[in-house]
């Protein structure tokens, strides 16, 4: 159709100027049949002129004119499609750059944070923050050096509280001689913790290594951080902005982000939920702490609620909701160090133990330095077959490799740590595994200068049972 237009339009110049020189002929004949060509350059010149002054209309017309051919409706199918695939594509691109779209929806799992902030890292820096770390240091070795690095040489201005148990592991609680600030030790001998007819009916032994006792001291050990956090604040007057509550055997591999200390909510690992919310570490202000710290305080509402046979994964989830505490669930970059053995490979309810090398990060799953035998489709193949509400890790982007977990460590896990740990903290562990007595009795007395309050046995008494007198 454009062709045919154009061809039409140039065949009525034609006969326009056919026209014209028609006219000259008739003016001037006598000049130009003396003067042929001087006719012919008058010819060329008005052609050319005719031509210089109607091309602006011509393309106009021609544009118009296509224009008005165009069939819309047909541009509105082609134009509609190609920008709704660019909108697809533009949101898958956004959804996946979070480190999963699992992710995604967990962190807007209950609702988003409309009225809440992340603190910036110069507002924490300048803010007040305690650090309580809790349980036994079965492994202090290979987590406590990585504690110091990553979270309290990150936030120096945060005072350092300990509660844990005395055993034959309590020496190595030694290694915190480096921590920037110390407020308050707590080294107790362990003591049964009676229990009451609502904790019995509230709780259940199931999966407990030592039944309901076993979770009934794990909650004396939570809560009192909080016991020795509150008399902390009492004696010098003033209120923690924030708290953060983690576990002794926590092998770290990239340092505690600001991203984690959200305003008006605790912030908890994402994974390893049990059927609650994962209790392996937990963020939050004063407020949110206080109500997630209260393990054994909270048992009581919890029974009035109606709630029996909870682990202690749900029993946290139902404290935070009982209370109308909003939680986030995070990817934090932290694995929990274990001895125990499990099944390989592990199948819907089994657990998962990850290589202490992946890159993480693992949000308090458990770990263990090995070469790790299953890795990429393998972790995949696993990980899928697990159940989200239970073991089930997040496992995206190669963040995990696993462990053959079914026996004891492998001769030469030590040279493994040390390679994945890097140097600084390779020393460290070798010098917990040659630490005399004198030198851990020196180390205690280092820490005991810092601390504000110090409720411990006798640094001889922690040393003699843990590594003997031998070398004195």
């Amino acid at each position: 159709m454009f062709c045919k237009f154009v061809l039409g339009f140039s065949m009525g110049e034609v006969k326009t100027q056919k026209f014209k020189v028609g006219r000259v002929h008739e003016e001037n004949y006598g000049e130009m049949v003396k003067k042929p060509q001087r006719i012919n350059m008058l010819i060329r010149k008005w052609v050319l002129e005719g031509e210089m002054a109607k091309k602006p209309r011509r393309v106009n017309v021609v544009i118009t004119k296509w224009v008005s051919d165009l069939d819309w409706r047909i541009l509105f199918l082609v134009i509609f499609p190609i920008s709704f695939i660019f909108f697809i594509f533009s949101l898958r691109s956004f959804i996946f750059n979070r480190t999963n779209f699992s992710d995604f929806i967990i962190s807007y799992s209950v609702g988003p944070p409309n009225r809440t902030h992340l603190a910036k890292a110069d507002q924490l820096h300048q803010s007040r923050g305690a650090l309580c770390l809790v349980g036994g240091a079965r492994r202090f070795e290979l987590t406590g050096p990585s504690i110091v690095e990553k979270v309290l040489k990150e936030y120096p201005n945060a005072d350092l509280f300990l509660h844990s148990p005395m055993d034959k592991n309590a020496f190595k609680l030694s290694l915190l001689r480096t921590a920037p600030r110390l407020a308050s030790v707590r080294i107790f001998d362990r003591k049964l913790v009676p229990q009451t007819k609502e904790q019995v009916r509230v709780l259940t032994a199931v999966n407990s290594p030592k039944g309901i006792q076993g979770l009934l001291q794990y909650f004396y050990l939570v809560e009192g951080c909080l016991t020795i956090i509150e008399s902390h604040q009492k004696q010098h007057n003033f209120t923690y902005d924030w708290i953060v509550r983690t576990i002794v055997d926590g092998y770290w591999n990239a340092p505690l982000h600001p991203r984690n200390f959200v305003a008006g909510k605790y912030t908890v690992p994402s994974g390893s939920v049990y059927g609650g919310l994962n209790d392996r570490l937990g963020i939050g202000d004063f407020y949110t702490s206080k109500i997630a710290l209260s393990r054994l305080s909270l048992i009581p509402k919890l029974y009035s609620a109606g709630y029996r046979q909870l682990n202690s994964e749900s029993a946290f989830k139902a404290q935070l909701t009982t209370q109308k505490i909003s939680y986030v669930e995070n990817r934090l970059p932290f694995c929990v160090v274990t001895d125990r053995t499990y099944k390989f490979p592990p199948v819907h309810l089994g657990v998962p133990v990850a290589a202490l090398s992946s890159p993480g990060p693992l949000s308090g799953a458990k770990c263990r330095p090995c070469i790790p035998v299953c890795k990429n489709r393998c972790v995949g193949h696993v990980m899928s077959s697990l159940d989200k509400r239970w073991s089930w890790t997040n496992w995206g982007k190669g963040s995990i490799e696993l462990c053959n977990a079914r026996g004891e460590r492998k001769n030469g896990w030590e040279n493994i740590f040390d390679g994945v740990a890097g140097e600084k903290l390779a020393a460290e562990r070798r010098r917990v595994q040659v630490l005399k007595f004198e030198e851990c009795v020196s180390d205690f007395g280092e820490m005991k200068k810092k601390a504000v309050k110090w409720e411990a046995p006798a640094a001889e008494e922690i040393c003699r049972i843990g590594i003997g007198m031998t070398q004195r």
